[in-house]
């Protein structure tokens, strides 16, 4: 059946099917065609892959992200970014970093923090002369601290598929975000001196007090949604609902930006978002579940034991074949997919199954700005109005620094586990 699954898989990959939709299609025929089973049974484990209390995270988020857009959460960041670091050289650059830090922070998207940011700071900075290639490329690489920097999507996923604490997987990625964040500054700084980037004008100190009072409300919002979950007040589900009620009530009341007649907008795109994210998850499921039930796990487990008993080549194996996953699938799915299979064999080599979820998340979300797949890469590319060959020449130089970041947390561990020994 495998040999069927992978060539209807390939199939309808090769003639342009999303993914989503490939991966639902070539399981359906691969179970109707080996066994004859109800098509009943694909209704049953597709929708036991998404039956799962922690998931109701995802939709919060993504409406609490959309929440931010509308009521001008998302400006008074970028404002507040600008006033804290637009006199360096490369200012505006190292304002999409710094706010896609804090948007990260709250929204748990990748996507999300690409479309919402560039879109105000992408023609900002082709405004004061930034080539459009490298502001493109900074944009779409920055949005993928959304899904390292907690709360995240994917690593929600992880956690629900490897029955990992959600908890210590949002502890565990403080750190990796912020190496990845000032990794990006210290490159966006050297490349604006070379290229002699304009600098914004210094904010005295009562124009730096005015912005951090109008972006106070956004500052707090990811102070009271990782406390609450650090400090045992709320669940990371619990706490998505949270960031949506303080989302709409800080928008519509204190910021005054998000009318009730936006409201239908507002619940359109983020019902659009989580059906996608919710189909993929599905898909994925099912396909992962005809994974297990042929034994696929053990003979992956198998595979990597044999060539190596070896954690540290283990890790580059994993690495390597992450990368070349990310390139061509779903960040959602491949985790839905690998993270039963891999994880459990990363145990057996005595790797932490939590800072194990870090690498595979940090890898994966390279993925979200690597050509053909590349979300981040197409949202920028339309933001900028470049083509991807031009965007991807303009990534060349964080790429580098990404593939850096990545081996320090992959061979680091306490880089993603010395704050979760806190927890226990």
């Amino acid at each position: 059946m495998i040999v069927m699954l992978m060539g209807f898989l390939l199939f309808f990959f090769a003639i342009g099917v999303p993914v989503a939709v490939a991966m639902g299609l070539a399981s359906g025929l691969a179970i109707w065609w080996n066994d004859g089973a109800p098509l009943t049974v694909l209704v049953q484990r597709s929708f036991t892959s998404i039956d799962s209390f922690p998931l109701m995270a995802i939709p919060f988020f993504i409406l609490a992200g959309v929440l931010m857009e509308f009521g001008g959460i998302s400006k008074r960041l970028v404002n507040f970014a600008n006033a804290l670091t637009g006199h360096f050289a490369g200012g505006l650059g190292i304002v999409t970093v710094v706010t896609s830090m804090f948007f990260a922070a709250i929204s748990g998207s990748s996507a999300a923090a690409t479309a919402a940011l560039g879109s105000i700071l992408i023609p900002a900075m082709i405004a004061r002369g930034y080539h459009k290639n490298f502001t493109g490329a900074l944009q779409a690489v920055s949005g993928e601290l959304g899904v390292i920097i907690p709360p995240s999507i994917p690593m929600i996923l992880y956690g629900v598929s490897t029955e990992t604490s959600i908890g210590k997987m949002f502890v565990a990625g403080v750190i990796p975000g912020i190496l990845i964040g000032l990794s990006l500054i210290l490159t966006v700084y050297s490349i604006a001196k070379m290229r002699k980037y304009a600098r914004e004008t210094k904010k005295s100190g009562r124009e730096l007090w005015q912005a951090l009072r109008e972006a106070f409300w956004a500052l707090i919002m990811p102070v009271i949604i990782l406390g609450g979950i650090y400090g045992g007040v709320f669940t990371p589900t619990e706490a998505a609902g949270v960031a949506v009620v303080y989302a709409f009530i800080v928008g519509t009341f204190v910021y005054k930006e998000i009318k009730f007649k936006d409201l239908f907008t507002i619940l359109s795109e983020s019902t659009i978002t989580t059906s996608v994210i919710m189909f993929i998850i599905a898909s994925a499921g099912l396909f992962g579940w005809i994974l297990t039930r042929e034994g696929i796990p053990q003979l992956v487990a198998s595979f990597f034991i044999d060539l190596s008993d070896n954690p540290i080549v283990f890790l580059i194996l994993v690495n390597i074949f992450l990368l070349i996953v990310g390139m061509f699938m779903e960040t959602g799915a491949s985790i839905i997919i690998l993270a039963p299979l891999l994880a459990p064999v990363a145990v057996q080599m005595g790797i932490d199954p939590v800072h194990f979820g870090i690498i595979m998340i940090v890898n994966l979300a390279l993925g979200m700005c690597t050509p053909p797949l590349g979300v981040n890469l197409f949202i920028s590319c339309q933001i900028a109005n470049i083509r991807l060959e031009q965007i991807t020449k303009g990534m060349i130089p964080f790429y580098a620094v990404l593939l850096i970041d990545l081996a320090l947390i992959s061979f680091v561990p306490a880089l993603s586990t010395w704050i979760t020994q806190f927890l226990e």
